[in-house]
Parts: C-alpha cells; sequence; structure tokens
C-alpha cells in the first residue's frame, strides 16, 4: 500500500491508455491539480488560472481600450451629424421657407390681406419669412425668418424683431448660428470688399461689407439702428450679421457690419454681385 507501481507496458493493447509523450526541452510542463466539483473530481491549471498583476493589467488596458474605441466611435458619428447631418436638415427646412415666401410674394388670397401703397407694412409672425439672404463670396443662400429665439433660428438665420426692416433708414440685424448650414465662414467677409444681398419681394438690396469686429455677448449695441452707437437716430441704411465666435464655442460674437450700395427692381434682372 502507497507504493508507486511501475509504468505499465500498453504494449499493441489498444484498450490500454498510451502513455503521454515526453516534454521536448525548452517545453514547461504545468502541474495539474484536483478540484472538486458537483459533478466530481476535475483538474485544472492552477497556475494559469491564478490573477496575477500583469494578467489584471492587461484586462484593464483590454477595457481601456474599448472603452476609448466606443467613445471615438460616437465623436466620429457626432462630428459626421454636426457636418452632413444638420446641414441636411436646415436644407429640407430652408426649401419649405423658400416655398412659402414665393408663395407670399406672388399674392396668394390664402396668406393674408395685402397692405395699401402707403400702408408701411408689418413685420411677419415669428418664425415666418422675411426676406432672401445671399452671400457670394462663400455661395451661399438663406431665406431669414422673423426672430432670434432658439426656436426661430434653429434652420435659418434670423431677424431681430425690434431692428430695421430691409431697405429701411436704420439696422437690418440678422442672427445665424455657426454651423456649416448657415454661418459658419462669416468671418472670411473682406471690408470694402465682399457683398451681402438682401432680396424682398420687389427690389434687390445690395450691401457692401465695411466692418468685422469680435465683441462679447453683452454689446447689445451692435444691433442698435446706429451699430455702436445706442441712442443715436439713424440716417443711413445698414445691415449687420451676428454669430457665435469662435468656432464650436460661444463666448464671443462675430459680428459683420455692411453698408446699402445699391437698390434695384427685380423686374431689371439680377445684380452684377450676384454673380453668375
Amino acid at each position: 500500500m502507497g507504493a508507486v507501481p511501475p509504468p505499465r507496458d500498453t504494449g499493441d493493447d489498444p484498450d490500454l491508455p498510451a502513455e503521454p509523450p515526453r516534454p521536448r526541452r525548452g517545453e514547461r510542463v504545468v502541474q495539474l491539480r484536483p478540484e472538486q466539483t458537483g459533478e466530481g473530481y476535475r483538474s485544472v491549471y492552477s497556475e494559469l488560472t491564478r490573477p496575477t498583476v500583469g494578467s489584471r493589467l492587461r484586462t484593464g488596458v483590454r477595457a481601456a481600450g474599448e472603452v476609448l474605441i466606443t467613445f471615438g466611435l460616437v465623436v466620429l458619428l457626432f462630428a459626421g451629424y454636426e457636418i452632413w447631418g444638420k446641414t441636411v436638415i436646415v436644407d429640407a427646412h430652408q426649401n419649405d421657407l423658400n416655398s412659402q415666401l414665393a408663395q407670399e410674394w406672388a399674392g396668394d388670397p390664402t396668406v393674408g390681406p395685402t397692405t395699401g401703397p402707403t400702408t408701411k407694412p408689418k413685420p411677419p409672425a415669428e418664425g415666418k419669412p422675411v426676406a432672401g439672404l445671399y452671400i457670394p463670396k462663400i455661395d451661399k443662400h438663406w431665406v431669414v425668418v422673423e426672430g432670434v429665439s432658439p426656436a426661430d433660428i434653429r434652420y435659418a438665420p434670423g431677424h431681430y424683431p425690434k431692428s430695421a426692416m430691409p431697405g429701411e433708414v436704420g439696422n437690418f440685424a440678422v442672427a445665424g448660428h455657426r454651423i456649416r448650414a448657415t454661418f459658419w465662414r462669416l468671418d472670411e467677409l473682406v471690408p470694402d470688399e465682399d457683398y451681402i444681398i438682401v432680396e424682398t419681394q420687389t427690389q434687390w438690396l445690395v450691401y457692401q461689407v465695411y466692418q468685422q469686429r469680435i465683441v462679447k455677448p453683452s454689446q447689445v449695441e451692435v444691433v442698435a439702428p446706429v451699430p455702436g452707437k445706442p441712442g443715436k437716430k439713424a440716417t443711413e441704411k445698414v445691415l449687420t450679421l451676428t454669430t457665435c465666435n469662435p468656432k464650436f464655442d460661444n463666448y464671443q460674437r462675430l459680428i459683420i457690419h455692411a453698408r446699402l450700395v445699391k437698390e434695384m427692381a427685380k423686374s431689371a434682372g439680377r445684380p452684377a454681385e450676384l454673380g453668375d
């Protein structure tokens, strides 16, 4: 009892288990240990299954890598939505606004009663189209709506309700988001070189940029009747565009001021400043 029996010679008997091959030089032999389970005893690789500092570190690195990959995919999807998704949505709403504006300018009786020739037209309701806005330098065109609340300017530039209407003496002020679908490239406009064109029911109004500046959000005097000089009576017809600055942030405001240099009846064609 307790003696180790000599190795068995299996010979040619196929029913007897074959002796396992001896390890080759350099191979590591891992000892098995028995472990009791509900189904009996089983052998496990005790040295391989026991957690070590290295194995825990590798597991942590692997988990962190998976989290970073997932986060990167989320960022890429968000960036794609910002670049292409919002542009598609804004373009679709702009098409609807174009149709609404064309219907109003055509004098459709379902839109509402028209004003008399001596009556000053009332501004449209918030969210309704006001005029067309063109910036040839960046090859952009939008329909401007009334109002500058987040809901108003979600899909279009918005007219500051208390500012002048297009072609009136004073400051026709318009706000827009700094996204690729609207005022993303507004910083490219050069004073005394670039033009902004406004389309009304009967006229083309050509404004020439005369100033670009960056201000604090609290400097609301930029949309005063005389920009930068609140309380002063307006004598010129000017246009102001406002948007967030820098890109992807909003702790500043980018301001573009332009002065009316040409009024032209739409029946005479398109202004040369619009290009081909």
